[in-house]
This record gives structure tokens, sequence and C-alpha cells, in this order.
């Protein structure tokens, strides 16, 4: 049975999440499983497999919408903003520096190179949590079906994360309910406590933008607060799906910033802890920096958080208290195993195509018709990656260290390499 920590014992965990969850929304979600569920067992497997599974159907960042939940059902709806909160918090504090230093000097190759460390860990725990995910959920051949058909969609066809999520939750409801083992749970929170809930986050979404729009003198943040508003609704399918609905945006149609300027936000977010949707900072940062200078810029950023997170948590707290009640209906219980069995083969996409862009400099992507291929540059191999990735094999599957250790030693490695060479 899960055991239930005081806050002061929480705490301090959620806060090492938050500094160690590198690497996006699959590693994320492989630490808290790690911390949370097998080492600690504050939730048992089931529990955070349905979490995840309803987090994965939300708009937003599913990591920081599952540490809020799990928070949440730890500790309350305070465990929940601790939790929510700390793990955004590393990230965007890192991400407010990265960006200045980019705003007045430019590209910083010596952090590039320090994270190369950190990125080679992180391929190795993800590897981890996709086995110990997989066996769990993918309990018959119909669920290792629907985990490949997950992968081979949104692999090669680039099918929207979205409609693969809907065609498993659709397919499971009808094909897979389980009508054997299960007890039935009564809601435990009334339709007008969830309403009241709605209502408090969103004046806590929409006063600060009404005051925005109200009393500020710089036409930017208004713009910034109702675009990242209206982006937080409609992102589903995590922090990849944010750049397909943003960067048109941003850098065609609205000019904020460069083409270039956001693959360099891309690749400053993939190296900072938290979700990676914190790239949403960055861009709102350059944008205030170009119409206003420094001051600007961080009241663009803390608005851009602001408005990108405050929507996660009304989605949390008004839903957490009727997910154990959609677990226990047969028919729900099929279609959420089998979004499950989807996920995997969603997790298994990011880590092919996280390994491929850390151990290439270059990966090509080609089209045969309706098939994408992503196609590295073999010329172009980063033996340091490839290297550091099989000291993290060896020291966190072998020897079972501490991640923190793990961490610390690639980083280390890898920017004594860059120095030297």
């Amino acid at each position: 049975m899960p055991t239930n920590p005081s806050l002061k014992q929480s705490t301090p965990i959620w806060c090492k999440i938050g500094l160690l969850s590198f690497g996006g929304p699959a590693a994320q979600i492989a630490l808290m499983h790690r911390e949370i569920v097998e080492n600690k067992n504050w939730l048992s497997e089931e529990q955070f497999l349905n979490a995840l599974n309803f987090c994965m159907l939300l708009p937003g960042p599913e990591a920081m919408q599952l540490a809020t939940y799990s928070g949440w059902r730890i500790n309350g709806i305070l465990g929940g903003l601790i939790a929510g909160l700390l793990f955004i918090l590393p990230g965007a504090i890192v991400i407010t520096f990265l960006a200045t230093m980019y705003a007045f000097f430019g590209d910083m190759p010596l952090v590039n190179s320090l994270f190369i460390g950190v990125k080679a860990t992180v391929i190795i725990i993800v590897l981890e949590a996709l086995l110990k995910v997989s066996k769990k959920a993918l309990k018959t051949h119909t669920h290792s079906s629907i985990a490949a058909i997950a992968f081979v969609g949104i692999f090669f066809f680039n099918l929207p994360y979205p409609l693969i999520i809907l065609a498993s939750a659709i397919f499971g409801y009808f094909a897979l309910p389980n009508k054997f083992g299960f007890t039935p749970i009564q809601r435990t929170q009334t339709i007008t406590k969830t309403l009241k809930t709605v209502l408090i986050w969103l004046a806590i979404w929409w006063i600060p933008i009404l005051m925005v729009y109200l009393f500020s003198d710089h036409e930017i943040l208004s713009e910034i607060t109702i675009f990242f508003s209206k982006l937080a609704v409609v992102t589903f399918g995590g922090a990849y799906a944010v750049l397909t609905y943003m960067a048109q945006d941003v850098v065609t149609t609205k000019e904020w910033l460069t083409a270039g300027q956001m693959m360099d936000g891309l690749g400053l977010a993939e190296t900072t802890p938290g979700p990676l949707i914190l790239i949403t900072e960055f861009v709102g940062f350059i944008a205030g920096f170009k119409d206003g200078g420094i001051i600007v810029a961080i009241s663009a950023a803390f608005l851009t958080l602001w408005v990108t997170f405050a929507p996660c948590f009304l989605w949390i707290f008004a839903g957490a208290p009727y997910i154990d009640w959609v677990g226990s209906q047969p028919r729900l219980h099929g279609a959420l195993s089998a979004i499950t069995a989807a996920v995997v083969g969603v997790i298994l996409n990011l880590s092919v195509w996280f390994a491929l862009h850390v151990f290439f400099e270059k990966v090509n992507e080609l089209q045969f018709g309706p098939i994408n291929l992503l196609w590295p540059n073999f010329n172009n191999v980063s033996l340091i990656a490839v290297f550091l990735t099989i000291i993290s094999a060896w020291l966190l599957i072998k020897l079972k260290w501490n991640i923190i250790w793990v961490l610390l030693i690639n980083a280390t490695l890898a920017l004594m390499q860059s120095l030297i060479f």
C-alpha cells in the first residue's frame, strides 16, 4: 500500500525532481516514477498510470501536470501547488538567466557542451522508464500492437499526437473493457465544488491579464498574455505540439523572433530542468527585450510563465478528484489502458528522436510520400555523447548509482572535453 508522507517530507523530493527534470516529458515522467512510485511508494503503479493517462489528454505539459496531481494526491491542494511550482521554477530561473545572456551576448557554446553530459544521462533514464512502463502497460498482444502502431504513426507518418490518443481511447473503450476485478468508486467531489474550483482558477489566470491590459504602457505585454493564454488551451500533445502551433506565428506572423532565435531557444529549453514548454518563456523574454529592453523582457517572461502554467493548475485541481472514479469504470478503464499502451509508443518515439539528436550533430528529415524518416549524418557523430551514454548505462543500470552523481560526472566530463579539445 502507498505510504502517506507529510508535506515536510515530500517537499525535498519535489525540489529534487524539479532540479533534475532534464530531457523532456519522457525523462521527467521516468524520474517521477522512479522517485515517488519505486523509491518512496507514495503512489501505486495503478494510481500513477491512471494519472498519466489523464494528463496525456489535457492541453499543456503533461509531466508538470502529473507532478501537480501527484502532489495533490499525496498532500492535498498545497502539496499540488508545491509540486507543480517546484517542477517549473528551477528551469524558469535558469531560462531567465540564459535568455539574459543570450539577449546581450548571443549563443553560449560552453553551456551547450556542459549539457551534452546531461543529455547522455537522460537517454538511459528514458530507456529505463520505457522498459519499466512497457512491462506494466503491455499486458496483452493487443496492447503491444497499439504501442507499435502509435510509434509507427507518430515517428514515420507524423500523425498528430491527439489523434493517436483519441483513436486509442475509442478503440480501448469498445474493444478492451475489463468487467472483472473492479470495485465501484463513488465520485468524491460535487459538481458545485468543481465549478467553484474552476471559477477561482479562472480568476487567478485572467486577473493579471486584465491588469496588464488596463495599466501597462507596453502593448507587447498584452499581446503576449493573450497569445500564450490561447496557446495554453489548444496545445494538446505536450511541448512538441506547442512548437508546431507557436513557431509559425511568433516567427512569421508576429515577427517577435527570427527562425534562428527560435531554434536557439529550443536548444536552451532542452538543456535546462523543467518542462520543454519553458521555451515560451524564452520567446516572451526575447519579444519583450526587442520591444523595451531588459525590464520589459523580464516582465514579459513572468507573464508568459503565468499564463502558460496557471491553466495547468486549473485542469488538475478541477479534474483530479475524478481520476480514480474514471479508472474504476470498466469501459473507461479499457480506454485508459489503450492510452497507456499508446503512450509506450510515444515514449519510444521521443527516446529515438532524443537519442538521434544527442548522438549526431545533424539529423536530416527525408520524405517518401507520406512517410517521414529521420536520417542522421554519420560523419557528424558525437563520440563524447556516445561515450557518456555508455558510462551512464554502466553506472545507472549495472551499478545502480544515484542519478545525481551520474549527472554530475557526465556534465563534468563533457565540460572537460570541450575545454581540452
